[in-house]
């Protein structure tokens, strides 16, 4: 390769960096007290505006019922940050200049009369952008938002479409519901004053720089998409593991299960964004359709398909990393007897043209080996002659990797010859890490959905009827667990899963493929 023709800066292609600019601005936390904003929220907006990416009027005010001052609530983020910040030590003199933004308003989220101190507050900024573009983040219970979105609207602090020129959005944080009618009515709440094109439904995992890469790697590359389908593609494993347990969850979990935890919304984005179509153009409502479409082509899983596509598991006492770890049934606020999962793996398939015939396996669990995110696209294997008839199965098939986190990459998977005077075959992997191309700077996913939320770009955001057909899928599965857990079902804290899992893939002659710690 010649000087010449090695990628640079120079070389990169800029799309829609002319819709990445935000207008001025004001933000309201409701919830601020929490963790949620001192973790994870602040410290994004404080990126943000140390890369200059800030509208270049804005205000973010903290909503809670705690009695504190501005300045109180500024040095409290301000200690916060130097235990969350991605970036350190903090710049002092940048910080100073965000901080001068940061506002406390003092209220309850149930009386009317707080949220008309809220009005006050915001028409105090002067002018006009900081009264009529708002963002309201609602970093509360579910349950609490149908109550704030009325009294917003009450207080004329949130309109359908916006008015007097300015805009308005809500953002909420998953869980959307905890099945379909409760996601439902979530969803009627939340749209009573407001349009669906003003609501942003986080989900953190799509704002994961490895999750959008998807996109750009499948609609960027001609020579994959030809690929991309049930004559060149054997099966799809995705894995989300991880290696920490329950903990101190152990309440939560109960409600819901790794079922309802990951698969419904984590694993079935990656599933949509591997398998769906290319949608017409960039925009969002493209994007968005065409994962609707791709969810909505699942096929239904019968009751005979249950026993034969569906595994759940859960943790008992084991090892990690040479340390042991309780079971889950001796986890704080769990039943002795509890049958929930924390372990589940799914065999489904697509009725599409693309994807007929090709199953999708996925799996998520608790206290794994370790930490892995991956979406690996199996290839068929080559026909029995050649070297495949002279090397039967030890031939590996070909298999492209997404590897989402840890060492965020991809690799292709193919088969080489070893040097020397011996005709041998041996499996080797073409490598495109991050960490080397890049370098090690990565934004943290708040900081692309808080700035996507602020430009009103809704790719990352989930609409509505994709949420619903998430849940539609998740509750037919789980409207069929009605019974104890069977020994084939247990598995061991540090191990890959139950032995039932194990057989979900023997089924077809598969083997699950365990994503390596180091990546290589």
């Amino acid at each position: 390769m010649t000087e010449s023709e090695i990628p640079t800066a120079e070389t990169d292609c800029h799309i829609g960096a002319e819709k990445r600019l935000a207008e001025p601005c004001s933000m309201v936390i409701f919830g601020a007290s929490g963790d949620l904003t001192s973790r994870k929220l602040i410290p994004a907006f404080y990126h943000l505006y140390k890369e200059k990416l800030m509208p270049a009027s804005f205000r973010i005010i903290g909503f809670a019922r705690r009695e504190k001052t501005d300045d109180a609530w500024r040095a409290e983020l301000r200690e916060a940050l130097d235990r969350f910040s991605r970036t350190k030590p903090v710049d002092e003199e940048v910080w100073r200049t965000f901080a001068a933004n940061l506002h406390y308003c003092v209220g309850d989220l149930t009386e009317a009369a707080a949220y008309e101190k809220l009005e006050q507050q915001l028409s105090s900024f002067g002018a006009e952008p900081l009264r009529h573009n708002l963002l309201f983040y609602l970093a509360t219970q579910p349950s609490q938002f149908g109550d704030v979105v009325e009294r917003l609207h009450a207080a004329q602090l949130l309109q359908r479409g916006g008015d007097h020129g300015g805009w308005q959005r809500i953002v909420v944080e998953k869980p959307f519901g905890h099945d379909l009618p409760s996601a439902q009515l979530l969803n009627d709440e939340l749209t009573r004053y407001a349009d669906e094109r003003q609501v942003c439904r986080i989900d953190h995992y799509l704002g994961k720089e490895t999750v959008q890469n998807i996109l750009m790697f499948r609609f960027s590359n001609s020579i994959f998409e030809q690929l991309w389908n049930r004559n060149s593609i054997d099966h799809v494993q995705i894995t989300v593991s991880e290696k920490l347990g329950v903990g101190a969850r152990g309440g939560y979990y109960e409600e819901a299960g790794a079922l309802r935890d990951m698969v419904q919304n984590h694993m079935l984005q990656v599933l949509a964004l591997t398998a769906m179509e290319p949608p017409v153009s960039l925009e969002s409502e493209c994007i968005r359709d065409e994962k609707v479409k791709l969810l909505k082509s699942i096929r239904p899983l019968t009751r005979q398909d249950m026993a034969r596509q569906v595994v759940r598991g859960q943790y008992f006492a084991g090892a990690i990393e040479g340390q042991t770890v309780q079971g889950y049934r001796q986890e704080p606020k769990v039943k002795p007897d509890s049958n929930v999962e924390t372990y589940v793996a799914l065999k489904l398939f697509i009725d599409n043209w693309r994807w007929s015939g090709v199953p999708f396996f996925l799996r998520t669990g608790k206290y794994l080996p370790h930490s892995a995110s991956e979406a690996r696209i199996q290839f068929r294997p080559t026909p029995n002659v050649l070297f495949a008839a002279q090397c039967g199965p030890s031939l590996d098939a070909n298999a492209l990797a997404l590897r989402l986190q840890p060492h965020e990459g991809i690799y292709l998977r193919f088969n080489g010859k070893v040097p020397g005077m011996n005709l041998s075959v041996r499996p080797v992997r073409m490598n495109f890490s991050y960490n080397a191309e890049y370098g090690a700077y990565t934004p943290e996913a708040y900081e692309r959905l808080l700035l996507d939320a602020l430009v009103g770009d809704a790719t990352l955001f989930i609409r509505r009827d994709e949420v619903e057909a998430a849940w539609h899928i998740v509750d037919s599965i789980r409207a069929e667990w009605n019974k104890p857990l069977s020994n084939r079902e247990f598995y061991a804290a540090g191990t890959w899963g139950p032995v039932a899992s194990d057989d979900l893939l023997a089924q077809s002659g598969h083997a699950w493929h365990e994503p390596r710690l180091e990546f290589d």
